[in-house]
């Protein structure tokens, strides 16, 4: 067994590491049922790859799996390939319910899958599949529908989604995390519970990344230290206006904390509570 020690030193988790917040049943249901390696491993990172996305809808392209380093790694040691492993693994996640999947048509000129929106059928076998995967809670369940609908921005473009393997000129160390809003409310509130982590998981996918920071900068500033101070910054500037050019509606920039107070009293959540 290898031990865990970054940066080759004997410290286990240095400080600041960031977290990932996984569906309770993973670590009570599933943890008793799943027997399958590749099942647990594909899970997990799955988890952890779909919280790195940003934007809405989320889902995972098979062909980002199939590359993904760690799973590769993870992975070598079955008597499967690693890429037929977590194709299995994924499948047995879908077939659990930890997960949902689409199938889609690829373009024959490139990764992007594509739904037929004049006709809404997902294309034929001379296109070529590719499978995108949804976790089965109600974001996911609501993404696949956007997704099958055709609807927003359904089909990013894969490049820049995909965790690719490491190629030559690129190092074995893990990508630099990414900033998400959980480590925002960490390291500037205080600790994350589940209910408030739902609610900031809804509100990342609903308002712009900027956005987000400029609230939490906002409430910092007003030493408004209360999910319930920021939320209300980013609902005032989604119903009347942002001055940044991101929203339909212009109003002023920021604002004001007595009209915050009296939007929150209105609705019985005063900041704190």
């Amino acid at each position: 067994m290898k031990p865990f020690y970054p940066a080759g030193r004997q410290t286990g988790f240095p400080r600041g590491t960031q977290y990932t917040p996984v569906p309770n049943p993973v670590f009570g249901p599933l943890l008793e049922d799943i027997e399958d390696t590749a099942e647990l491993k594909c899970t997990l990172r799955a988890l952890w790859l779909l919280h790195q996305k940003k934007g809405y809808p989320r889902y995972l392209i098979e062909g980002e799996l199939v590359a993904d380093k760690v799973l590769l790694v993870g992975l070598k040691h079955l008597d499967a390939p690693p890429a037929d492993a977590i194709r299995r693994g994924m499948k047995k996640g879908v077939e659990r319910g930890t997960f949902l999947s689409l199938s889609v048509p690829r373009p024959p000129d490139g990764p992007v899958p594509q739904l037929n929106r004049q006709t809404g059928r997902r294309g034929n076998g001379s296109e070529g599949r590719e499978e995108l995967y949804f976790l089965n809670d109600e974001g996911g369940r609501k993404a696949l529908k956007m997704v099958e609908r055709g609807e927003g921005n359904a089909m990013p473009g894969v490049p820049s989604q995909m965790h690719r393997g490491v190629s030559e000129g690129e190092t074995d160390e893990p990508p630099e995390p990414k900033a998400n809003i959980f480590t925002l409310y960490e390291e500037n509130i205080g600790l994350l519970t589940p209910l408030l982590a739902e609610e900031m998981k809804e509100a990342e996918a609903s308002y712009p990344w900027p956005w987000i920071e400029a609230a939490f900068k906002i409430a910092l500033s007003r030493n408004k230290r209360s999910w319930h101070y920021i939320e209300t910054i980013l609902r005032r500037w989604a119903t009347e206006g942002k001055d940044d050019g991101e929203s339909g509606r212009h109003s002023r920039e920021v604002p004001s904390e007595e009209g915050l107070m009296e939007y929150l009293r209105k609705r019985g959540k005063l900041p704190g509570n």
